[in-house]
């Protein structure tokens, strides 16, 4: 064998040896990435300042119900982010969760929460299932989350606030109590210049209705602007909807306000003098 071609062979069996080596020594792909040490990140607490779960009036005729140890039966009526879009399963819808909640806080009653959301709705067309959806099932307290979808498809405002009005009056007079829930701080609801003029309806109408409102906007711009959150860990990769995590914690919050306002003086008042 001629000198050059051993010198080649030779080169060749260093070059060989050295990539093995480089291999073996060179971390893989995921270690790179940094998957191996990424671990799950754990989920921030759920808080939000007290008067966000508050509720101005008391659930008088919740509260009547829970003083005779009867059954409560709540009706949470809205679109998409009442019937869950965003969450993992129906299980972590707010509805579901809030049910969990509840029974909770109220050990040995009967609560059931019926969840009455459809995707896409608009508040004419949830006004118009009321009678089946809603006062069909004798709600003791009625949920009524509104609003967002017209503000995402450029709706007049002054035609929606009429629709409000109406709306809120058809529940009251049903005999249940009422609590508005507003639009979700998401970044495809911020993006639209109808969102401030809508929170301030829907608070508006809550006001001048003598209603609650469950300010939901407010409590998610606390948790993006105080508790410095980043959007994705309470709104999906759609940048509209809620997560498993958001889900759970609005539940949690309401059901703190909905057991002050059914636990006042002044409803167990009315339960004793039976009004």
């Amino acid at each position: 064998m001629s000198s050059i071609k051993q010198r080649s062979i030779s080169r060749l069996a260093c070059l060989a040896t050295g990539v093995f080596a480089l291999a073996m020594l060179a971390p893989t792909r995921a270690e790179v990435l940094g998957v191996h040490a990424a671990a799950p990140a754990t989920p921030p607490a759920c808080r939000a300042p007290a008067e966000l779960a508050h509720f101005n009036h008391s659930l008088q005729h919740t509260a009547r119900r829970l003083a005779r140890g009867e059954p409560i039966t709540i009706v949470a009526i809205g679109s998409s982010s009442t019937t869950g879009a965003g969450a993992s399963s129906p299980a972590a819808s707010y509805p579901s969760r809030l049910a969990v909640e509840l029974t909770q806080r109220f050990p040995g009653h009967d609560i059931t929460v019926l969840n009455r959301g459809v995707n896409g709705e608009e508040t004419q067309q949830m006004m118009a299932r009321f009678e089946t959806g809603v006062i069909a099932a004798h709600p003791d307290l009625v949920l009524w989350q509104v609003g967002t979808n017209s503000v995402l498809r450029d709706y007049p405002l002054k035609s929606h606030s009429i629709l409000l009005h109406d709306g809120i009056e058809q529940l009251k007079e049903a005999g249940a109590d009422v609590v508005l829930i507003d639009m979700q701080y998401a970044p495809r609801v911020l993006e639209k210049p109808e969102t401030p003029g809508m929170e301030d309806q829907i608070a508006v109408a809550a006001k001048a209705e003598n209603v609650d409102l469950f300010g939901r906007f407010a409590i998610m711009r606390n948790w993006y602007e105080v508790q410095h959150m980043p959007f994705d860990v309470f709104v999906s990769p759609d940048q509209l909807h809620m997560n498993d995590w958001s889900y759970a914690c609005v539940a949690k919050l309401l059901a703190v306000a909905i057991t002050e306002a059914a636990n006042r003086p002044v409803a167990s008042a009315a339960v004793r003098s039976g009004r």
